[in-house]
């Protein structure tokens, strides 16, 4: 209890699954945290469910008049310490079907989003702040229609690594974490033949919890990552590392 006391903390995509998982361990850590959604009604009962130290912020990450909105809406709360740079979207599409349509719609999300994300909360980070992007497993793994998503996570690895190096000067740290399947509402939804499959890839035989993700995130957010930028972190089940 109490590691992220006093800090103020933004998640985007915090409305279910890991960023609201998060966001409740932020918030019973000490936080103040602003969480971001696309749906109204969704981002209400997020707010809700978490109880306390918590704003919503309705926008899009993809549109950068959002992205302004939320950050002015920080901006009274006077300075931000973590990014959670969560929001993101996994559509699947065969290279035989993708479409201009499928490829613009990842991009705008899980690359044009996070990237701005980041960019324009650069004067609100305090030095010595920590960014914390969500990756994917997809990333390091060649799964079959997933090559539009797996692209967008290895482009966010890859802003890790080169953020690392541009806010060094400001001890500000930039880290990955990288999850496996997740059990939420999303997965969840898919039909059990399938999810058996996704189940016999990850070695410890079981998907993850979204509050094992968030406990990850958490760790990169805290002081117990004091000396760990630039890296990514696997939160998979061993599912990428054989």
């Amino acid at each position: 209890m109490g590691r992220l006391r006093g800090k103020v903390a933004v998640i985007t995509g915090g409305t279910s699954g890991i960023g609201l998982a998060t966001a409740k361990l932020f918030v019973k850590e000490g936080a103040y945290v602003f969480i971001t959604g696309r749906r109204r009604k969704e981002l209400d009962d997020a707010v809700r469910a978490i109880g306390s130290n918590v704003s919503g912020v309705q926008g899009d990450v993809a549109d950068l008049a959002d992205l302004d909105r939320l950050y002015e809406t920080v901006k009274a709360h006077g300075r931000l310490d973590i990014l959670f740079a969560n929001a993101g979207v996994l559509e699947r599409a065969s290279l035989g079907s993708i479409t201009a349509e499928h490829l613009d719609k990842l991009l705008d999300t899980n690359v044009k989003g996070a990237l701005f994300t980041v960019q324009k909360s650069l004067p609100l980070l305090n030095d010595g702040a920590s960014i914390i992007l969500t990756g994917s497993v997809a990333g390091s793994k060649g799964s079959p229609a997933q090559g539009v998503y797996a692209a967008t996570k290895a482009a966010i690895r890859s802003f890790a690594r080169t953020w690392t190096s541009e806010l060094k000067d400001r001890h500000i740290r930039t880290n990955v974490v990288s999850p496996g399947p997740v059990a939420t509402p999303p997965v969840l939804q898919q039909s059990p033949d399938a999810i058996e499959r996704m189940v016999s890839t990850i070695p410890m035989g079981r998907m993850g919890d979204p509050e094992e993700i968030a406990r990850a995130v958490l760790f990169l957010a805290s002081d117990d990552s004091s000396f760990v930028t630039g890296t990514e972190l696997f939160v998979d089940g061993g599912r990428a590392q054989i």
